[in-house]
């Protein structure tokens, strides 16, 4: 215990002892923090309503415990992304702080002790911004006032906890250099499980017309679940298996600057992209599927309203389909956030390296375009398994609709990779401007 507290202090000391370039980073820190305290009082508070209760908003959306209990399962799913996003934040900002980190270990700090303290600076960060937002939100949230404590100090102990995971794999060298533990094969027995189940899965799925259905209708929502993680795990597999054979590939056979750099860098680590992909693209398979459904959905509600059987006012299910939209495009715009965030770490932890590119004479140009191309070239397969298997979920949807009723055939889940790709690729854009901050000459006299 009395170890903990000296961490916390030192702690403590380097946050308010961080200059202005590193407040953004903390600054992100607590707003996924806000997020997660906010996420966490609202389910809260929709658990605690008694029975039946009147709620003035969300169409009676919100008035039954039922359907209290499901959207708190979705606000739930959202801790996901931003507790990934706290791990990025985490291993971003420990590689700004190597050389503090490289003055600890000469003061005879253990690896695991400087890993300890770099993660309770983002739990202080993660404070701050629960606080922030458990002030704003208990006014409009009454009924999570009991809990508001609990959530508070729950939310800075997991962000520090998702830090140190973030921060297994980081060892602080006494001279100042910070590396990456990597191990030598990528996920293996994991993907093989994943692809004999998902096989499994669409086997009997697709052997239902004849043999009857196997699952009853209230199972429907977790065969899609347990099918959208099963083919996040395969595109995860498929990203780092696709990183090493393409930089492979192209580092033997291309004589472009800008492609061979991009080559060599998926080459020697491709899995920390997938890693880094890992909720992006169990947000493109959700993305893709629940685009489909929601065509067929409303397309349905309508069939059903024309023919007097609704069980409900027709603002009850578009309002349940809007918030799952809502849910949806936020857990988005997150994963799009730690893309962004982890293409600069990936800028921090190399600036050394780039710096000697830069004063070996190659253009900053050639640099910047290998930077997008790291991001696009793993991407690209992977995001396309991810949205065919999120469309082949609403398609499997469709056909199972389309037996009492007639439906469109949902096309729209095919834009939804099209448009995630062309965002991750801008939202890796995005770390350009670093990327000429970290190939001034004066990085080199670190290496």
């Amino acid at each position: 215990m009395r170890a903990l507290l000296t961490d916390l202090r030192l702690a403590w000391l380097f946050t308010r002892g961080s200059d202005r370039r590193e407040w953004w980073r903390a600054g992100l820190t607590a707003c996924g923090a806000a997020l997660a305290t906010a996420i966490g009082l609202a389910v809260v508070a929709l658990l605690s309503l008694d029975a039946f209760h009147s709620v003035s908003f969300g169409s009676g959306l919100f008035d039954s415990p039922g359907d209290r209990r499901n959207v708190s399962l979705a606000l739930g799913l959202l801790l996901i992304p931003v507790l990934g996003f706290l791990g990025q934040c985490a291993r971003i900002g420990a590689v700004h702080r190597d050389r503090r980190l490289a003055a600890l270990r000469l003061a005879g700090a253990g690896p695991w002790q400087v890993r300890r303290i770099a993660a309770l600076e983002s739990g202080l960060a993660c404070l701050a911004g629960a606080v922030v937002a458990t002030a704003v939100a208990v006014p409009l949230l009454p009924r999570a006032t009991a809990w508001a404590g609990v959530v508070v100090v729950a939310v800075p102990v997991a962000g520090a906890a998702v830090s140190a995971v973030a921060l297994r794999r980081v060892v602080a060298d006494p001279l100042g250099r910070l590396r990456r533990t990597r191990p030598v094969r990528g996920p293996g027995r994991l993907s093989a499980a994943a692809t004999r189940l998902l096989a499994v899965t669409l086997a009997g799925l697709a052997l239902t017309p004849v043999f009857g259905s196997p699952v009853s209708f209230g199972l429907g929502p977790v065969t899609v679940l347990v099918l959208a993680a099963l083919v996040s795990l395969i595109a995860v597999w498929l990203s780092g298996a696709s990183s090493r054979q393409l930089g492979e590939g192209f580092a033997a056979g291309t004589s472009r600057p800008a492609l061979l750099i991009a080559a060599e860098r998926m080459r020697e680590d491709p899995w920390s992209t997938a890693r880094t992909h890992a909720a992006l693209l169990l947000v493109t398979v959700v993305g893709s599927g629940f685009a489909g459904v929601r065509q067929i959905l409303l397309a349905d509600l309508a069939d059903m309203r024309r023919k007097g059987r609704l069980g409900a006012h027709m603002a009850y299910y578009t309002t349940g389909i809007d918030l799952t939209a809502v849910a949806i495009l936020l857990a988005f715009a997150l994963v799009l956030t730690a893309l962004a965030v982890g293409t600069a770490e990936s800028l921090a932890v190399r600036r050394r390296g780039l710096a000697a590119q830069s004063a070996a004479g190659v253009p900053h140009s050639v640099l910047a375009r290998a930077l997008l191309l790291e991001t696009a070239l793993p991407l690209f397969p992977a995001i396309a398994v991810a949205g065919l298997g999120g469309t082949a979920i609403s398609f499997w949807y469709g056909a199972d609709v389309a037996r009492h009723t007639d439906v469109p055939v949902p096309f729209t889940a095919l834009l939804v990779p099209v448009c995630v790709y062309a965002a991750c690729v801008l939202a890796a854009a995005t770390s350009l401007p670093l990327l000429r901050r970290s190939v001034r000459p004066g990085e080199l006299r670190y290496a």
